[in-house]
Protein backbone atom coordinates (compact mmCIF):
# COMPACT_ATOMS: atom_id res chain seq x y z
CA UNK A 1 0.00 0.00 0.00
CA UNK A 2 1.23 2.85 -1.08
CA UNK A 3 0.68 6.97 -0.05
CA UNK A 4 -1.10 7.32 -3.20
CA UNK A 5 -3.35 4.81 -2.83
CA UNK A 6 -4.17 5.89 1.35
CA UNK A 7 -4.57 9.35 -0.33
CA UNK A 8 -7.07 8.15 -3.08
CA UNK A 9 -8.60 6.17 -0.59
CA UNK A 10 -9.21 9.16 1.84
CA UNK A 11 -10.54 11.16 -1.11
CA UNK A 12 -12.82 9.49 -1.99
CA UNK A 13 -14.33 8.80 1.24
CA UNK A 14 -14.56 12.40 1.59
CA UNK A 15 -16.57 12.83 -1.97
CA UNK A 16 -19.22 9.86 -0.82
CA UNK A 17 -19.78 11.66 2.73
CA UNK A 18 -20.26 14.86 0.86
CA UNK A 19 -22.62 13.13 -1.27
CA UNK A 20 -24.38 11.14 1.01
CA UNK A 21 -25.05 14.36 3.85
CA UNK A 22 -25.69 16.98 1.30
CA UNK A 23 -29.44 16.52 0.44
CA UNK A 24 -30.46 16.40 4.02
CA UNK A 25 -28.25 19.03 5.24
CA UNK A 26 -29.34 21.40 2.55
CA UNK A 27 -32.91 20.65 2.96
CA UNK A 28 -32.65 22.12 6.64
CA UNK A 29 -30.56 24.85 6.27
CA UNK A 30 -33.31 25.92 3.30
CA UNK A 31 -36.24 25.15 5.42
CA UNK A 32 -34.52 26.89 8.53
CA UNK A 33 -34.25 30.00 6.43
CA UNK A 34 -37.95 30.03 5.52
CA UNK A 35 -38.95 29.45 9.22
CA UNK A 36 -36.76 32.40 10.07
CA UNK A 37 -37.78 34.10 7.47
CA UNK A 38 -41.50 33.48 8.15
CA UNK A 39 -40.83 34.12 12.01
CA UNK A 40 -38.81 37.37 11.11
CA UNK A 41 -41.65 38.79 9.40
CA UNK A 42 -44.62 37.52 11.83
CA UNK A 43 -42.60 38.54 14.81
CA UNK A 44 -42.90 35.02 16.21
CA UNK A 45 -40.33 34.18 18.79
CA UNK A 46 -40.81 30.65 18.98
CA UNK A 47 -37.52 28.52 19.25
CA UNK A 48 -39.49 25.17 18.59
CA UNK A 49 -41.23 26.09 15.83
CA UNK A 50 -38.28 25.47 13.28
CA UNK A 51 -38.03 21.40 14.26
CA UNK A 52 -41.53 20.20 13.26
CA UNK A 53 -40.59 21.62 9.24
CA UNK A 54 -37.14 20.56 9.36
CA UNK A 55 -37.76 17.24 10.35
CA UNK A 56 -40.49 16.78 7.45
CA UNK A 57 -38.09 18.60 5.26
CA UNK A 58 -36.04 16.02 6.02
CA UNK A 59 -38.07 13.15 5.95
CA UNK A 60 -39.01 14.20 2.31
CA UNK A 61 -35.83 14.70 1.27
CA UNK A 62 -34.56 11.18 2.32
CA UNK A 63 -37.30 9.48 1.00
CA UNK A 64 -36.64 11.60 -2.71
CA UNK A 65 -32.69 11.10 -2.29
CA UNK A 66 -32.70 7.60 -0.33
CA UNK A 67 -31.92 5.52 -3.97
CA UNK A 68 -29.08 7.64 -4.77
CA UNK A 69 -27.82 7.38 -1.27
CA UNK A 70 -27.43 4.02 -1.04
CA UNK A 71 -26.39 3.55 -4.41
CA UNK A 72 -23.61 5.76 -3.56
CA UNK A 73 -22.59 4.31 -0.45
CA UNK A 74 -22.84 0.61 -2.47
CA UNK A 75 -21.24 2.03 -5.24
CA UNK A 76 -18.13 3.06 -2.74
CA UNK A 77 -18.07 -0.23 -1.06
CA UNK A 78 -18.32 -2.59 -3.92
CA UNK A 79 -15.15 -0.29 -5.12
CA UNK A 80 -13.71 -0.76 -2.30
CA UNK A 81 -13.91 -4.40 -1.82
CA UNK A 82 -12.83 -5.16 -5.50
CA UNK A 83 -9.83 -2.79 -4.68
CA UNK A 84 -8.50 -4.80 -1.58
CA UNK A 85 -6.23 -7.52 -3.63
CA UNK A 86 -4.57 -4.46 -5.37
CA UNK A 87 -3.67 -3.07 -1.55
CA UNK A 88 -2.64 -6.49 -0.25
CA UNK A 89 -0.41 -7.38 -3.52
CA UNK A 90 0.49 -4.33 -5.50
Amino acid sequence: MTEQTVIDIGTKTVWVAIKVAAPALLSILIMGLVVSIFQAATQINEQTLSFIPKILAMTVILVIFGPFILQTMMGFTVEIMKGIPNVIHP
